[in-house]
């Protein structure tokens, strides 16, 4: 009775033992298996992700380079305000110069009109 007990509880230990063996060979298996799926699953959707990313990089580049364009030209207009003022004082000298010369095309006109000789009136000749 005694051997049959102890072939009974070898038995049970052999099994134990076996089942513990084949569970840690197949484990390593196992855990690739998962990993590999896991990686089936989610790698599409990375990449998605990844080719949105980057279209997004681009489009945030351009956007940069118009800013950073506008940026510069709003200081090229701040700068150019001298230049404004310069163009300004001419405008006024020249619009000033032409009122001037209006006004003395006017005065010579007047009397010219009042010097000239009126039709039918002594024309002078020369020397004949």
């Amino acid at each position: 009775m005694e051997d049959q007990e102890m072939q009974l509880k070898v038995r049970r230990v052999t099994d134990k033992f076996t089942e513990s063996m084949y569970v840690l060979a197949n484990e390593p298996s196992v855990a690739l298996y998962r990993l590999q799926e896991h990686v089936r699953r989610s790698l599409p959707e990375l990449v998605q992700h990844k080719t949105d990313m980057q279209s997004w990089e681009e489009q945030s580049q351009g956007a940069i380079y118009t800013v950073e364009y506008a940026c510069s030209a709003v200081k090229s207009m701040t700068n150019s305000s001298l230049y404004f003022k310069n163009i300004d004082g001419l405008l006024r000298q020249t619009i000033s110069m032409k009122e001037q010369i209006s006004s003395s095309q006017g005065r010579r006109k007047r009397t010219m009109d009042s010097g000239m000789p009126k039709e039918g009136g002594e024309k002078h000749s020369s020397g004949m």
